[in-house]
């Protein structure tokens, strides 16, 4: 179990907002390549961490709002599940706490957990992500929709097809 604590300096709605916006995870998380939003369920990742190169594809299984979003890996070369949680300590401060399993490949993998390297990572993600946001005065976008698990999920909707740039709310 990987897990890792931060206390951004904005309010709940604000970084639960921005943790929606997947596609901007490379922006802070150090590893992600790219991250594409097929719909509001699955993810496609592409990572490349110490010269290794994955993709993989992620199911999210519960949303609730301001939080806690969950997910599992659906296809690809890595295997993990996780839940990210926000909570709010007052109306300016926000307790952001991740948590994943991980199943390593290979001894390189399996090493790299032993020796609190993927924690590290996790730590550094999650302060790189709490400057993210204060720096801003402002999401980069939201969506707000409720996921429960076993549910269908609702086709994206995109800016090329006129509309919006995330998805519509599935409540």
């Amino acid at each position: 179990m990987v897990q890792g604590t931060i206390t951004v300096d904005a309010p709940v709605r604000r970084v639960y907002d921005q943790w929606t916006q997947f596609e901007e995870f490379p922006r802070f998380m150090h590893g992600v390549v790219a991250v594409e939003q097929t719909d509001a369920r699955h993810l496609r990742w592409r990572t490349g961490i110490a010269g290794f190169r994955r993709a993989f594809e992620t199911e999210i299984v519960d949303q609730l709002p301001d939080e806690r979003i969950a997910w599992r890996t659906v296809g690809g070369e890595v295997r993990q599940r996780g839940v990210v949680t926000f909570t709010p300590i007052d109306d300016r401060h926000t307790r952001v706490r991740l948590a994943m399993e991980v199943e390593p490949e290979g001894t390189t993998e399996r090493a790299a957990v032993a020796l609190g390297i993927v924690s590290s990572r996790v730590s550094g993600d999650l302060r790189r992500f709490k400057d993210f946001v204060e720096d801003r005065h402002a999401a980069t976008g939201a969506w707000r929709g409720r996921l429960r698990p076993g549910e269908a999920h609702r086709p994206a909707a995109s800016a090329r097809d006129g509309g919006p740039t995330q998805f519509d709310d599935p409540e």
